[in-house]
């Protein structure tokens, strides 16, 4: 038997026709972490203005907030609606868990502040440490308490109000993970990518003058060579036991 459980994913990102035709779009990379049998997984392209009906979303029992090429801090009309969803989805304690764009829109939703990174972009794997009641709270999925994780991103949460606990740091960023009550969870980095998508992200920086050919070539001798991300299994179980009420 199924658990019949619902959940929904908002994708800020316009998905590129390698993840479409690999992965059928970051949608599909996601449900391979995350969905369990007998679970419905629905998406919803926020960033095209495709939200969940108003009236719907007390029958879903969680969301989650994809990556986005987007800044968390702009005011796009779309990024404006998105923070009334989420300030809605708050309010009903449904939960909600926010990967890179996500964890810094959440952070902002709940009243903390992002921007451009202070330290410049952050790309490739890196190792983020657990705090002590991060461990305590991961306790029963037997979580060790330092994970590596793939980062792309140039922008990060900043600071989060007294109420939000952060959960994890790196020697990059300050807020790797926090979480806000017991419904909200952001996580800065990908738990859900995969070298090839690494490797894929790398070349569009570049095409797209993000980052330079040297950096881009520094990137890639670090994944060629590699196997997939370590702790692929631990992330996927945090993930899900928070998204599915598991802590």
């Amino acid at each position: 038997m199924g658990s019949g459980k619902r959940f929904g994913v908002l994708n800020c990102a316009e998905d590129s026709d390698y993840v479409k035709k690999k992965y059928g779009g970051y949608f599909g990379v996601f449900v391979g972490m995350l969905a369990e049998e007998g679970e419905d997984w629905r998406v919803f392209r926020v960033a095209f203005d495709e939200f969940p009906d108003e009236n719907e979303i007390g029958n879903y029992d969680g969301f989650v907030i994809t990556g986005s090429c987007n800044d968390a801090h702009g005011n796009e009309p779309w990024i404006r609606r998105l923070l009334t969803l989420l300030a809605k989805l708050d309010s009903m304690k449904i939960k909600v868990l926010g990967i890179c764009f996500g964890h810094q829109i959440l952070g902002r939703a709940v009243g903390g502040k992002t921007g451009r990174a202070k330290s410049g972009w952050d790309i490739g794997l890196r190792t983020i440490q657990l705090s002590s009641s991060t461990s305590s709270l991961f306790n029963s999925l037997q979580i060790p308490n330092m994970l590596s994780v793939v980062e792309v991103h140039q922008d990060e949460v900043w600071e989060l109000p007294s109420t939000a606990e952060v959960l994890a740091w790196s020697n990059k960023t300050g807020i790797e993970m926090f979480r806000y009550g017991d419904h909200i969870m952001g996580i800065q980095g990908h738990p859900e990518y995969t070298n090839d998508i690494l490797l894929h992200l790398i070349d569009r920086l570049l095409l797209n003058n993000k980052i330079t050919e040297s950096y881009a070539q520094e990137l890639k001798n670090g994944v060629n060579g590699r196997d997939e991300p370590p702790n692929r299994e631990a992330w996927k179980k945090l993930c899900t036991g928070f998204l599915k009420g598991r802590l």
